[in-house]
């Protein structure tokens, strides 16, 4: 027999080659896939309508054209909502994975413990290394952070303090009026949202344990009103007339809210609320402009809907240059991420502690159960798992980031979290089945800091919406007369209990209140049985607040 000697030699090539692939194959099964980085960019009050990717009223401005071209390559998520929108606790629910009554972190005056800093904790057990550079606003040191520069409090604007775990000088600071520290602090020169990126582009190049993969918080105090931008955009929108929205003027409507937000007869229209338009007896933006309109316009004859026109077009145009800010600094942490190969295996969050009105409904603030203040904008960018231009439409709510988070890490939602990951959204998964089909929401203040807002709670479905106003203080410590607040504001502690019902397909701009409309009444009782689920599943029953409960049993069949 005739042995043909080079066919041995290639089989025997070939077969050593399929065995060192099938080796090479199980050694990269043994090798668990390198964890991403993160990067989590949160502003404050930066409302989607403000986000040109979104596409709303302000986005022929171009006002974020490097955050546009972040949800480009990335995915857009478009029905995400805050679970109570105020600065503090909206942070307290994104560090905790919990619901206000859950964390303890009900309004401004409450603080996060250092015990309570659940997602950097939980970080820091899958090996990240943790920084948080920024806003803070939660009283308490930051605990669980490998480095932490953060402001003492709301912050200045311009040449802002630090409160800084390396390097700082021990110095009294106040944090709000209920509380002074002496802390370590660095005092830095410059506009916040410029200072700040510089920090963390020093914490990405000198401070970071590169050995392991970052979990960074970056924190924009911007555009948290009152607004303050760098002088260099002093002249941007200058000359432009910013888009106003339908419902500016006349407010409120002859549909819109109810007796627990306009009073009888509406009596209490002149109090709850806060304003664009002037107003003799209530928080206003009119009356903080009056002298630079008249000197703009040269008249001091203005009407009121003159007043309220050329107030929205001052406010909204210093909103959009602490965005503009925004988003050029953005570029700076983008562009180093690009330069020192780390884009790719960066997951970057980009994302608002709440919404922000400008001026629907005439209103300024946030704090309402309204669209325009409990819709967080939410753009996440990750090559390696997201579909650029893609979109989602799962109800989230801000509870479901840490959870989220973790499982990008590679690390498992503790039993604690109330919050659930949407990880297979970005891979751009269907909705399972049991998502929730109601997110909750809870306003604890009450008439508070001139805004005057009454305490309330409420769900929001993909289509529809359901406010309960119980109008009292969840503090219970006064008995329904006009006093001093513990901020040293005046306020009432009670104001009318009602229901709001809003059909947000026929009335996507809440205009009409039909709770009341025999038409909806098989729906109405339906989303009241869910919010009655709801609060019990997450466990906020008014247990520990007898006078809320009373309220409520009082008024729910209503």
């Amino acid at each position: 027999m005739t042995i043909n000697r080079p066919a041995i030699r290639s089989l025997a090539v070939v077969s050593i080659g399929l065995w060192l692939f099938g080796f090479g194959l199980n050694t990269l099964r043994a090798v668990p896939p390198r964890r991403p980085n993160i990067l989590f960019i949160m502003s404050d009050d930066h409302c989607a309508r403000a986000i040109g990717a979104y596409g709303r009223r302000l986005a022929p401005l171009n006002p974020t054209p490097n955050l546009d071209a972040l949800a480009g390559g990335g995915m857009r998520f478009d029905n995400v909502f805050c679970v109570n929108s105020i600065c503090t606790p909206s942070r307290a629910a994104i560090m905790t994975g919990q619901y206000s009554h859950r964390n303890g972190v009900y309004d401004l005056y409450d603080t996060l413990p250092g015990d309570k800093c659940y997602l950097p904790r939980e970080m820091q057990k899958a090996g990240y290394t943790t920084a948080v550079i920024g806003k803070w606003h939660l009283k308490d040191s930051p605990k669980h952070f490998d480095y932490f520069a953060v402001f003492a409090g709301q912050g200045r604007y311009m040449n802002p303090t630090l409160h800084t775990s390396e390097g700082g000088r021990m110095r009294r600071v106040r944090f709000d009026s209920t509380l002074v520290r002496e802390i370590p602090v660095k005092d830095y020169q410059g506009h916040s949202s410029d200072v700040l990126t510089e920090v963390t582009l020093d914490w990405l190049e000198r401070r970071r344990d590169k050995s392991r993969p970052f979990f960074l918080m970056h924190h924009f105090k911007a555009p948290h009103d009152m607004f303050v931008y760098a002088p260099r955009y002093e002249h941007y929108l200058e000359d432009v007339e910013i888009p106003e929205p339908d419902n500016l003027y006349d407010q409120p409507g002859p549909d819109f809210g109810s007796a627990a937000t306009r009073g009888p007869n509406d009596s209490l229209v002149g109090v709850i609320g806060s304003t664009v338009s002037p107003q003799r007896t209530k928080r206003n933006l009119a009356g903080h402009y009056r002298k630079k309109i008249q000197q703009l316009t040269g008249r001091a004859d203005l009407t009121r809907r003159e007043l309220t026109h050329y107030t929205y077009q001052l406010y909204v145009k210093e909103y959009l240059r602490c965005v503009k800010g925004i988003d050029d600094n953005l570029k700076r942490l983008f562009d180093y991420l690009k330069t020192h190969g780390l884009w790719e295996n960066t997951v970057i969050v980009y994302t608002s502690d709440q919404g922000m009105f400008l001026g629907e409904h005439d209103f300024i603030d946030k704090r309402w159960m309204y669209e325009e203040s409990i819709r967080m904008p939410l753009i996440v960018h990750y090559p390696p798992l997201v579909k650029p231009g893609s979109r989602c439409d799962w109800l989230i709510n801000n509870t479901d980031f840490a959870p989220t988070l973790l499982a990008l890490a590679g690390a498992a939602t503790p039993d604690y979290m109330q919050g659930r990951s949407f990880v297979e959204a970005l891979k751009g998964a269907p909705e399972p089945a049991d998502w929730r089909r109601a997110t909750y929401y809870r306003y604890w203040m009450h008439m508070a800091h001139g805004h005057n807002n009454p305490a309330h709670f409420g769900i929001r479905t993909r289509n529809a919406k359901l406010i309960f106003f119980y109008g009292c203080d969840y503090t219970d410590v006064h008995n329904g007369r006009r006093v001093e607040g513990r901020d040293g504001n005046r306020f009432w502690k009670s104001t009318p209990p009602g229901w709001e019902f809003y059909d947000l397909r026929a009335d996507p701009h809440e205009m009409h209140n039909r709770y009341s409309d025999p038409a909806y009444r098989d729906t109405v009782a339906a989303l009241k049985r869910e919010l009655k689920r709801v609060r019990a599943a997450i466990g906020d029953t008014d247990a520990d607040h007898p006078r809320i409960r009373r309220i409520i049993e009082a008024h729910w069949n209503d």
